[in-house]
């Protein structure tokens, strides 16, 4: 209705990318292979003979990959078969990461020689990935070798995608989420009004920067529901500043005045109404919001878009429907009371 206000609920989901399971060597034997096609497939068109056994070379060196990734620490109880073993993973790591390194030392002198004939876009894309792998002998030789814990804020999960992020909600059955999380906020009626794509950014983080962006584009939003992720005291002083009524759950005990707020009819009625937020959610799923498919950042940013305008349209089809089969019914009654008469 023309001037009602709006009232909103806001959730965050996890839309994955298309990334294979991450780990050190798997990640560094993805740098490997593209820094290895790509060097031998310009040295080909340069007819520069130092890289025509590169397939043989990629072979050989999956085979060492191979074997890294297949040797396992032992579980026996025998200190003396535990150490053998150990020196077993060592030498296997050991000489998948020294082979990495010789590979990388000669694709840098190919691209020297090779760099004066102009082939600046394949060169920038093997030093790309020569930095990948560089990274990755370093982690996983401070990891297996050094026995050193990697932080968390130095690993890179997909050398494709490099904006995915290794995402853990707590979910029953799902451990480890790899994606970007991307908070949504829908309205009474069912549309999404907005989005925010959160690059390396937290729920609480985008609770007040959401509503201010979406209160741009729909002045009429004066409610918003959240679940205790979003959580802040800095957060619910903002959002009454944009909001008549703030349905945040706060963490931990309440005193007398939050207390009574959440205790409240209005309160209780918005929490019992953010549920359907699941429901926007999986109707953003089925259209494309579960898995990106598409390349890189811009990609990713492309098909969140879509996903949403075209789970909006779908909202308008199912209304317009709605309003052709009433139409309809109409229609009929009338005949059927004139054929009465």
């Amino acid at each position: 209705k023309p001037g009602e206000g709006l009232r909103t609920r806001c959730d965050s989901v996890v839309v994955k990318t298309d990334v294979h399971y991450p780990t050190d060597i798997n990640v560094l034997w993805d740098a490997m292979r593209k820094i290895i096609e790509l060097t031998g497939q310009l040295s080909e068109r340069e007819n520069v003979s130092d890289w025509r056994q590169y397939r043989y070379n990629l072979k050989q060196f999956k085979r060492l990959y191979r074997k890294a990734q297949k040797i396992k620490h032992s579980t026996s109880k025998n200190e003396e078969k535990k150490t053998k073993r150990c020196e077993e993973v060592h030498q296997a790591y050991r000489r998948y990461l020294l082979e990495a390194e010789r590979l990388i030392e000669k694709s840098q002198q190919t691209v020297k020689d090779l760099v004066c004939l102009g082939n600046l876009i394949a060169v920038e894309q093997i030093h790309h990935y020569i930095e990948h792998a560089i990274r990755q002998i370093d982690q996983t030789d401070r990891r297996v070798l050094q026995g050193e814990a990697i932080l968390h804020d130095e690993k890179v999960f997909s050398i494709f995608e490099e904006h995915t992020e290794w995402i853990s909600k707590g979910k029953a059955g799902v451990p480890v989420e790899l994606g970007v999380r991307v908070s949504v906020v829908e309205d009474q009626y069912q549309f999404v009004l907005h989005h925010r794509i959160m690059w390396k950014e937290t729920d609480d983080k985008v609770a007040v920067p959401i509503i201010e962006e979406a209160k741009q584009r729909y002045p009429l939003i004066n409610q918003c529901s959240f679940d205790k992720g979003y959580y802040s005291k800095e957060n619910v002083i903002e959002l009454n500043k944009h909001l008549d009524n703030v349905i945040l759950p706060k963490k931990g005990r309440c005193n007398k005045e939050e207390k009574a707020w959440e205790e409240s009819e209005r309160f209780g009625e918005a929490r019992r109404q953010h549920s359907g937020v699941e429901a926007c959610i999986n109707n953003l799923d089925i259209r494309g919001f579960d898995r990106c498919l598409s390349y890189g950042r811009a990609g990713f940013e492309r098909h969140v878009a879509l996903s949403v305008v075209a789970t909006n349209l779908h909202r308008i089809g199912l209304l317009l429907q709605r309003q052709e089969r009433a139409r309809l019914q109409r229609a009929e009654h009338r005949k059927a009371q004139r054929s009465a008469a």
